[in-house]
């Protein structure tokens, strides 16, 4: 059956790469997917029989149902690696996906604040202990652009106040430090000193940022506060939980930053995924320019 390969490389990618719980359930998602059409559909049993052309062909399903490039490419970056290990693990002799060219992605730029929102948003004056949580965590996110799966699992033994920076631990279990300003710093804090307590309630929890009933909270809690803290400021833009990192790094660039070292604080393995933002930056200054240029 085809399945036992597939779970022997689950036990690999878990045990020996490290990778995420949300990483590997994207793998499972597509091989889920992949070998009910190689049982179902071209009533495939053995990893040795499976060719180039029928990867192709599911690929093909794929784009038959209108999914978009970027899902695409997803999903062929997940069989190359699944194919790779397969010959490594000696299961099969060759390597379907040998070959097979990715398909583009269609360049999308991804969405932002003006400096102005950012501003707007985080100005949560209230008292109440919720209050505080969300005014740090947002500090926080737009300071150092961390993604909301390292935010939400920072621990308080992450923090170092003193010294002016976090430590986090990315994708495929990278370890990375990201400097902290003298806001969020503030902003930290107040939490830790006028908010987690009460929301901890006597509890013991190594969790930073903590729901209401003291307990971590969840990606869904998160995209909740920000969705309700936005509507609260009357933003109009349409945000989502990666809006403050994405507008931390474009900020930054467009201050003077040196793209590696934007690249350094996002935790990106490719510079070229940096680059993104220099075409975000660009693009807001052609806007600058044909809405202020008498001429434009």
């Amino acid at each position: 059956m085809l399945n036992h390969a597939v779970d022997d490389f689950f036990h690999y990618l878990q045990i020996e790469r490290g990778l995420s719980d949300n990483t590997i359930s994207s793998y499972r998602r597509d091989l889920k997917r992949y070998t009910h059409y190689l049982e179902s559909e071209l009533h495939k049993t053995d990893w040795n029989s499976i060719t180039r052309s029928d990867l192709l062909g599911f690929l093909y399903v794929l784009k038959d149902e209108h999914k978009s490039s970027a899902t695409i490419a997803r999903s062929l970056s997940t069989f190359r690696s699944f194919h790779q290990f397969l010959v490594r693990e000696q299961i099969v002799i060759e390597d379907s996906s040998i070959h097979i060219e990715t398909p583009k992605k269609d360049r999308k730029l991804p969405s932002i604040l003006s400096s102005n929102d950012v501003e707007n948003l985080l100005t949560i004056n209230g008292r109440k202990p919720l209050e505080i949580r969300n005014k740090a965590m947002l500090e926080l996110l737009y300071a150092t652009g961390l993604r909301v799966t390292e935010l939400i699992t920072l621990k308080v033994s992450d923090l170092h106040l003193t010294m002016g920076f976090v430590q986090c631990l990315g994708k495929g279990s990278k370890e990375r430090i990201v400097p902290l300003g003298d806001v969020a710093k503030d902003a930290i804090e107040d939490y830790l000193q006028n908010s987690r307590n009460i929301v901890l309630r006597k509890k013991k929890e190594d969790i930073l940022f903590l729901n209401q009933h003291g307990r971590p909270l969840s990606r869904q809690g998160f995209w909740k506060i920000i969705k309700a803290v936005a509507m609260d400021r009357q933003i109009q833009k349409n945000i989502t939980p990666h809006t403050l990192r994405h507008s931390f790094a474009t900020h930054l660039l467009e201050n003077g930053a040196d793209l590696r070292a934007v690249q350094e604080m996002l935790g990106h393995a490719d510079i070229s995924t940096t680059q993104i933002y220099t075409h975000v930056s660009k693009s807001r200054l052609k806007d600058v320019y044909n809405n202020f240029h008498p001429r434009a």
